[in-house]
């Protein structure tokens, strides 16, 4: 028996019979509470009727009574509240703060067999499995799990924002400068998601508006900003940013970040900073007043052709400076496209429209991820191998949260395919 499980079955009131507390008085639960996840008892506001007395309080659960006196929340004032003291075993007299006398329900007999044996199954499958309701999903009703998907991007969009609101603080509250960083950032990916975020921070807009229309110069700005035209180089095209990196450095007083921070090993090469960065100078450039721009867009192919720009001619022959490779234009392609819709635009869009009040913006950017198809990576696969596919991108990103935040913590109580799969 866990803490949890008993928390879930009083949360949802999941209780067998007629109850009554150790006293033999009837208990009768007008309202169970809410779920404290913060410091103290571990539900609030709760109604419950003892004897025909209504009680309004908190109210704490234990497996063992015991808990009670080993927590030490007899000697603790933030439980003077409770009203009720629930657990599976009462092993121990207790007492509330300054020794009133506490109320206590013992449910061990209450809880059905079946929900502690399918709560077993999920908690402690026979073996190791990805998803820990993968045998038992086949019971769920399919139009359940797509509306708990419709929630779940919702969470995932949340999620996603909290970072919008980390750079929007930091931007002292400029939608522009936040949208370059933002872009910048997920522009790294994983491996370089770090250094060019910085980098960004290194190269204001007003600095690059300076210079939008000289393609080479806001290269020159990028790759010197980042450590990664420093030595000889015997192409011309190195060495010419570097000419126009040192002209421009004196002028605006700038300073490079460490070019060790940057990531090469195990990258794709059309991954390569050097091929990013030309890419982000490249939309940068041509883009003036970014985000507002952006703002007009609500159409998905639209923001695909938007952001799928390509590297200066001199990439099309290297990944790095002075090493040849067979020719190639390195654009960003739409794969790539998409995961700055999906990562950057669309969070900073919700957000926009979360702080502005505005239903239909948020509305915009849901709609963004439903028009794009559902991304590919191991944990699409997983679900895939359990009958559960994503249609678009707001199905994927609702099954990734899924996943991350449920599954692979085998966080089953408080998920809502688990919540049927409990009760069924």
């Amino acid at each position: 028996m866990t803490e949890a499980f008993l928390q879930y079955v009083w949360q949802h009131q999941l209780l067998d019979g007629g109850l009554a507390t150790t006293d033999g008085l009837p208990l009768v639960v007008e309202r169970a509470g809410l779920l404290n996840r913060d410091a103290g008892p571990d539900f609030l506001n709760a109604q419950v009727r003892i004897g025909g007395t209504l009680w309004a309080g908190n109210v704490e659960v234990h497996v063992k009574s015991s808990d009670w006196n080993q927590h030490k929340h007899s000697h603790n004032p933030d439980y003077d509240t409770v009203i009720l003291h629930v657990v599976y075993a009462d092993d121990a007299a207790v007492a509330a703060f300054g020794g009133r006398p506490l109320p206590t329900l013992v449910v061990a007999s209450h809880i059905p067999e079946a929900l502690w044996n399918n709560y077993e199954a999920l908690a402690n499958p026979p073996e190791p499995l990805d998803i820990p309701c993968q045998n038992h999903l086949a019971e769920v009703p399919r139009f359940h799990i797509a509306s708990y998907l419709e929630r779940l991007v919702l969470e995932r969009m949340e999620r996603k924002c909290a970072v919008v609101r980390r750079l929007l603080g930091e931007s002292r509250g400029s939608w522009e400068q936040c949208c370059y960083w933002l872009l910048a950032h997920y522009f790294g990916g994983k491996a370089n998601a770090l250094p060019f975020e910085l980098l960004a921070k290194s190269v204001s807009l007003g600095l690059m508006a300076r210079w939008r229309d000289n393609l080479q110069r806001c290269e020159a700005l990028y790759f010197g900003q980042a450590g990664l035209i420093e030595g000889y180089y015997e192409d011309d095209y190195p060495r010419h940013l570097q000419s126009d990196y040192q002209a421009l450095r004196k002028g605006a007083g700038l300073t490079p970040i460490s070019s060790h921070l940057w990531k090469f090993f195990r990258l794709r090469p059309c991954a390569f900073p050097t091929i990013r960065i030309s890419q982000f100078a490249r939309l940068v450039s041509q883009s003036e007043n970014l985000f507002s721009r952006l703002l007009e867009t609500a159409d998905a192919e639209d923001l695909q052709r938007f952001f799928n720009v390509q590297a200066s001619p001199y990439w099309t022959h290297h990944f790095q400076f002075d090493r040849p490779s067979p020719g190639k234009p390195k654009s960003l392609g739409c794969d790539f496209a998409d995961v700055l819709i999906i990562n950057a635009w669309v969070p900073l869009l919700f957000e926009y429209g979360v702080q502005h009040g505005s239903q239909q913006l948020k509305d915009q950017a849901i709609d963004i991820l439903q028009q794009l198809k559902p991304e590919r990576n191991a944990i699409l696969r997983r679900w895939a191998c359990c009958g559960v596919k994503a249609a678009n991108a707001a199905d994927s990103q609702a099954l990734i949260q899924l996943y991350t935040c449920y599954c692979d913590p085998h966080d089953c109580l408080h998920c809502q395919i688990g919540y049927k799969i409990l009760t069924h």
